[in-house]
């Protein structure tokens, strides 16, 4: 049945485009390191466009000066890829790691966890701010404003790579990967990107520059977490599970829906507690 998906459903070819950008030597740029290091400058550089427009923050007084995220740059780029290459080891494939340590660092390969470059980053924003005394809640909505055009980035870089592709399909979209076998397969990639990058950075734009959550600490943070968690819920039902994993429970529950319940549920507590401190309380 699978095989006869294929010339039936594949009405999308699967584009041909190299992984590796160029090289020079034994050295190669990727896609995927690229999407990494673009998303991380846009972050910097959309933080800092934040920052001085002062009619976005609360009593029209930023949280911090463009200096400090020329600062916390180099922060951010050691607790994504530190955090998200000890969540993959940790969350997705541990009992390899232990086998093979070595294979730890060649990060090159792939295997890197959004959850644990979150966390990583939420601690390096943390260490940050109190280092400066900055507004913890502040500073997470400010670089939390730019991050989800680092997520569509990286997503797209997973698509030319031909990995974390979706379950098998018969929508005319569906594609044949060439690492994923002869059926026809959701482009889950391309959807992570939309709602993780184009979407939410789209929904986080409308409630700073009209909604005028940045005035609120930690609406726009919670925002992102919630709404994070919500599209990779959604998204894990259209994504074929990691194979060392498979699915947890039931034929659907999957590793990234658990790590994401907890997003949602975390998120929304942030949105509920965010307080404009402009707007006095009646009483």
């Amino acid at each position: 049945m699978s095989e006869l998906l294929v010339p039936t459903f594949a009405a999308i070819a699967f584009p041909e485009i190299d992984p590796v950008i160029f090289s020079i030597g034994p050295i190669a740029v990727h896609w995927y390191g690229l999407g990494y290091v673009v998303g991380i400058l846009f972050a910097w550089w959309y933080a800092k466009k934040l920052i001085n427009k002062p009619r976005l923050w609360a009593n029209n007084t930023p949280p911090m000066k463009p200096i400090d995220l020329d600062d916390f740059v180099l922060w951010a780029a050691l607790g994504v890829v530190l955090g998200g290459r000890i969540g993959y080891i940790l969350f997705y494939d541990f009992a390899k790691y232990i086998a093979n340590p070595l294979d730890i660092f060649k990060v090159w390969e792939g295997g890197m966890s959004f959850h644990g470059g979150m966390l990583g980053t939420t601690l390096a924003m943390v260490l940050f701010a109190r280092s400066r005394k900055i507004n913890i809640s502040s500073m997470l909505d400010t670089v939390a404003a730019g991050v989800p055009v680092g997520l569509g980035l990286v997503r797209v870089a997973n698509f030319i790579n031909s990995e974390l592709w979706g379950r098998e399909t018969d929508v005319p979209w569906g594609m044949v990967f060439p690492t994923g076998g002869p059926v026809v397969r959701h482009p889950s990639q391309l959807y992570e990107a939309a709602l993780e990058g184009i979407v939410l950075f789209a929904v986080l734009a409308v409630l700073i520059f009209y909604g005028r959550k940045l005035k609120s600490p930690r609406f726009i943070s919670g925002t992102f977490v919630a709404l994070y968690g919500l599209s990779r819920i959604f998204v894990e039902f259209f994504r074929e599970p990691d194979a060392q994993l498979g699915y947890l429970f039931g034929g659907w529950l999957t590793m990234g829906m658990v790590l994401s319940i907890p997003m949602v549920i975390i998120g929304l507590a942030f949105i509920l507690s965010a307080r404009n401190p402009e707007v006095k309380t009646q009483r």
